[in-house]
């Protein structure tokens, strides 16, 4: 019988050709509120994904972007984002993937994240390591914020004023540099394989973030919310890094949460 893993590198790996078929032949959305986009591939992406689960694992409970949480009573929850970076998606950008992670009595065990564009399969087991297409990832040696390259998202709900803007100036001014991928769960990829030294966000959903967070530290790293508790799947914010700089990123936000702004934002100049 085949583990938990390996069915869902299976089922992540079919619902990226789905995926792939939807992008490569046009795409449709609509707008779940005011702002944010569903597409037909989200919707056929989670059908596909959760019949498979359900097939698999009829026990367990699925708690989707596109769904609510389906069998609640079970202890293991598969939390499933069919199409992660929807906005790239139904822009024909192509940065996107599916991502599921699955939780066991509240502690994450197994966790997949498919690139189609890329063909690239992370996944990752509770003590097992974290894996790029089969072969082994570690998190990068840069030990300190101004050799490394971080990233962050923003909100798509343009109504509400993201604080954000104000730790990404900050952290902008002590680093290589700051990427915006438009995908958490590609983001936290990236730290695991140490394509990334760092990334943080503001309010994620447990699909986004199930699957990577194990990635980040089966491979390594370290994962915490912005003021170094525990990073939580229903949390505010989460913080991951290689760990080596975990440290100084934390005492930036420090600052940046208490108003001491070591780089004033500059002036908007004609």
């Amino acid at each position: 019988m085949a583990s938990y893993l390996e069915t869902a590198i299976d089922i992540a790996r079919e619902a990226g050709a789905l995926l792939s078929q939807h992008f490569n032949r046009g795409i449709a959305y609509d707008l779940k509120g005011e702002y944010d986009l569903v597409t037909e591939a989200d919707r056929a992406s989670e059908k596909l994904v959760v019949e498979r689960l359900k097939n698999h694992f009829p026990t367990h409970s699925v708690l989707g972007e596109e769904g609510g949480l389906r069998e609640s009573s079970s202890e293991y929850i598969w939390y499933v984002d069919p199409l992660d970076g929807t906005t790239n998606f139904a822009h024909s950008y192509p940065a996107f993937n599916v991502t599921l992670g699955l939780e066991r009595a509240g502690e994450l065990i197994a966790g997949v994240i498919f690139d189609p564009v890329r063909q690239e399969m992370f996944a990752a087991e509770l003590g097992g390591g974290a894996f790029l297409n089969g072969r082994r990832i570690h998190a990068s040696k840069a030990a300190t914020l101004d050799v490394s390259l971080l990233a962050t998202g923003f909100p798509s709900r343009k109504r509400h004023q993201s604080v954000n803007v104000h730790f990404f100036h900050q952290a902008s001014m002590v680093t290589h540099g700051m990427r915006r991928s438009g995908s958490a769960a590609i983001d936290l990829a990236y730290v695991a394989c140490g394509r990334l030294e760092g990334f943080w966000e503001f309010g994620l959903n447990p699909w986004d973030i199930a699957a990577g967070l194990l990635l980040v530290r089966e491979a390594g790293g370290r994962t915490t919310d912005m003021h170094g508790g525990p990073a939580e799947l229903h949390g505010p914010h989460i913080a991951v890094s290689n760990s080596l700089i975990h440290d100084e990123l934390l005492a930036l936000f420090s600052d940046v949460f208490a108003g001491r702004y070591r780089y004033p934002m500059p002036p908007v100049t004609g």
